[in-house]
């Protein structure tokens, strides 16, 4: 998926993973002053689209963590 065919809510999630590196559903929320529901949301479409990585947190097992996937993200996208 490119980035212009993306709701704004995935682009602003993905601009701030790959700024800050790891964040938490939570941390995300605080962070973009998004609705919680809507960054579910944004962080599911990206999951799908292999743009992030969820993994677990070691510091609290109740939240995952999601780090921009780098093998995609870091490549220019390619045009049709």
């Amino acid at each position: 998926m490119q980035r212009r065919t993306m709701p704004q809510s995935c682009i602003t999630i993905l601009q701030h993973l790959e700024v800050t590196g790891s964040q938490t559903h939570k941390d995300l929320v605080l962070a973009t002053g998004l609705a919680p529901r809507t960054v579910r949301y944004a962080l599911r479409r990206l999951k799908e689209n292999g743009l992030i990585i969820e993994k677990f947190n070691f510091r609290d097992a109740r939240q995952m963590l999601y780090f921009p996937n780098t093998m995609t993200t870091s490549q220019p996208t390619a045009s049709a």
